[in-house]
């Protein structure tokens, strides 16, 4: 099977080979014979009809400082590819959301992974919400009153954009932090979202795990550690990477929640667990096949676009 493939996704000139899971997407996807087409979502258009990327054929290599050559620009009816993948990072805003509505309109045609409506209808940390009992205690809000009365049950808390990404304004607040009402005050100035708390999990100091699910299977995990003095584990700000395995509850929470991930076209995902509690479902972006494969010897690369061959053969 030979597929013409579009990437959607931030300008793959500046990504780090070591560790952009999309990097390593396109490669395996070369690997196996498939021709790639890049575009950045603001080059997503749709007219009378049609909606058109306008992009670069490129091919790519494993080489630090030129790992990508291109075609020439090109505007292209998303309908002439036989897989787009959405795979630009949040913020999961207004425009986010638009962009699936469009991509909407070619799939399932196009086959778009992962399943734009079901990427714009389980975001990361409100798809977490159909198991609650697999989570921490939750709490979504813009009520000061509530959130104080959250915390006053819970004592230690973690505050978090409801919509954010990368560990960017997480905040870890003890029961005597006096500076709960002045964050709230600045999160509902910024933002006419609500914020989410949930109570503070100890164990996360010894990591957070992600695990990596292909069309509802686990295939692996790396546990992402904190830096010194770090309430986030997220890569982008210092967490560290190691090999880890999965435990039988985390196995278990698997079992519950992949055959969802599979009905809903969620082939690629990555969930996240603390002391056996889940605390997200990533689903728009999510990252760590290269770790994992370094570690492990897992290429989740090839299991992903076995999935999908898999399900344009059977017909989507």
């Amino acid at each position: 099977m030979s597929l013409y493939v579009a990437l959607q996704m931030d300008p793959i000139e500046n990504v780090s080979i070591q560790a952009d899971s999309t990097f390593r997407l396109g490669l395996e996807a070369e690997t196996r014979g498939h021709r790639l087409f890049q575009y950045t979502a603001n080059k997503l258009t749709y007219v009378e009809g049609r909606v058109i990327a306008r992009g670069r054929p490129m091919s790519l290599r494993r080489e630090q400082g030129n790992h990508v050559s291109f075609g020439e620009w090109a505007d292209v009816d998303l309908t002439e590819f036989d897989v787009v993948w959405l795979r630009q990072d949040p913020p999961f805003d207004m425009g986010y959301i638009t962009n699936t509505h469009l991509l909407d309109r070619v799939h399932p045609q196009t086959f778009v992974v992962n399943d734009p409506f079901w990427v714009r209808n389980c975001p990361e940390k409100l798809l977490v919400l159909d198991f609650p009992d697999l989570t921490p205690p939750t709490l979504i809000s813009r009520d000061l009153a509530q959130i104080r009365a959250f915390r006053q049950r819970h004592g230690d808390i973690i505050v978090k954009p409801l919509y954010g990404n990368g560990g960017a304004g997480v905040f870890h607040l003890r029961p005597e932090d006096p500076n709960l009402s002045s964050l709230i005050e600045t999160f509902t100035a910024i933002s006419r979202e609500p914020i989410i708390a949930q109570k503070y999990l100890p164990a996360v100091v010894k990591g957070d795990k992600r695990i990596i699910l292909v069309d509802g299977q686990p295939v692996g995990a790396i546990n992402r550690v904190p830096a010194a003095g770090e309430a986030r584990s997220n890569m982008h700000v210092g967490g560290r990477p190691e090999q880890v395995g999965l435990t039988e509850r985390e196995h278990e929470i698997c079992r519950i929640i992949g055959p969802v991930l599979r009905e809903k076209g969620l082939i690629f995902t990555g969930i996240d667990v603390i002391d056996g509690w889940l605390t997200e479902i990533n689903v728009t972006s999510p990252t760590g096949i290269q770790e994992l494969e370094r570690f492990d010897g897992i290429n989740a690369a090839a299991l992903i676009w076995e999935a999908i061959e898999r399900r344009i053969s059977e017909g989507g």
